[in-house]
């Protein structure tokens, strides 16, 4: 890219809590089909009587878009882009409730307002008073990486210099049961860790993860992003291809990579595609953090958090170690995603010295 993108400051809010200074330290391994944030106290940054109108993913969403722009000392921004995969589900629901218990009348219009994909967004900009380009994503398991792509447009474009990113997601009763119907998610009662897992589905989280970027690095700054690449559809014996060209046109090759962050869900089905990608970075450190967060369609969002953090440090916890191998100096960082074999993603990332 002609105008750099630095990472200068990450918040988060999921099942581990908020985001820390060392948020791989104290951590409780997801096991259960369903497992909700742990949420904060918001009394700090939303009036109590918003707080009772808002549901938990635009709390959710507040939280660690402010975190963010703290840790990056920012106080505007240019741009604020969401990206998105079931949006306000609870007010969705919600609202659908009263529409069948009230037989479609006298219907309150709260819930029908807020349920809408782009609130978080919304809500978001009103706090700052930020007018500037306001945009939200919903593209399934790459939301969060349309996101991206679109801040590192409107960085290369020079439309902006300060962009504020991020993915929400959050879980609702109704939504969540679909998903078991059809065996995106574990059944209930199984209790098996993602390493461990011997059946079907996955186990689902909720939770939301914000980047503040900006065209200058800083002390603070976590890492330099270089690009994103998004594709829908892949058979399992085209990763190959996939990453090579990807790595070919930033001038790089398969050994020039550091380490890889790989979004291993625990679905037997289609971690085959992680382990075919794994297979061309067998010397190499591989992190994963699904087992920290769950899947979710923004779940990638805290790879990326992830990544930024072992750049920024130049250690790999061994929370979110994959294999045992170590590297004495990380520089590049390669993260990928999948989900039931759709929505492919790769983001680059370097390590940028302050």
């Amino acid at each position: 890219m002609k105008n750099p993108c630095y990472i200068n400051g990450i918040g988060a809010v999921n099942a581990q809590g908020i985001w820390n200074d060392d948020p791989f330290a104290h951590i409780t391994e997801i096991s259960n089909p369903l497992t909700m944030a742990m949420q904060p106290s918001y009394k700090e940054l939303i009036p109590p009587a918003m707080i009772r109108r808002m549901s938990k993913g635009i709390k959710m969403g507040i939280f660690a878009s402010q975190q963010a722009l703290d840790e990056a000392a920012m106080d505007q921004v240019d741009a604020i882009i969401t990206g998105t995969g079931l949006g306000c589900l609870e007010d969705s629901e919600k609202f659908l409730k009263n529409v069948l218990d009230n037989d479609e009348q006298f219907l309150t219009p709260t819930s029908f307002i807020q349920s809408t994909h782009n609130t978080v967004g919304a809500q978001i900009a009103l706090r700052l008073g930020c007018k500037s380009y306001n945009f939200t994503y919903v593209n399934g398991a790459t939301s969060f990486e349309s996101a991206l792509l679109d801040a590192l447009m409107q960085i290369e474009s020079k439309e902006a210099n300060q962009v504020l990113v991020g993915g929400i997601d959050e879980i609702a009763g109704r939504t969540f049961a679909l998903k078991q119907l059809v065996h995106e998610v574990k059944a209930d009662g199984a209790v098996e860790k993602l390493k461990d897992s011997q059946s079907p589905g996955v186990n689902f989280g909720e939770g939301g993860t914000f980047f503040a970027l900006n065209t200058e690095k800083r002390e603070n700054t976590y890492a330099q992003i270089l690009e994103v690449s998004i594709l829908n559809k892949l058979a399992t014996e085209e990763v190959v291809d996939f990453v090579t060209s990807f790595l070919t046109r930033n001038q790089l090759t398969l050994a020039d990579v550091s380490a890889v962050v790989i979004g291993n869900n625990g679905d037997l089905k289609y971690d085959i595609y992680y382990t075919t990608f794994c297979t061309l970075f067998a010397n190499q450190p591989q992190i994963f953090y699904k087992h920290l967060v769950g899947q979710s369609d923004v779940a990638s969002a805290f790879g990326l958090a992830a990544a930024a953090f072992v750049l920024k440090k130049q250690i790999i916890p061994k929370t979110i170690q994959w294999n045992a191998i170590k590297l004495s100096e990380l520089k590049y960082v390669l993260i990928y995603n999948q989900y039931l074999g759709k929505d492919h993603s790769l983001t680059l990332l370097r390590h940028v010295e302050t």
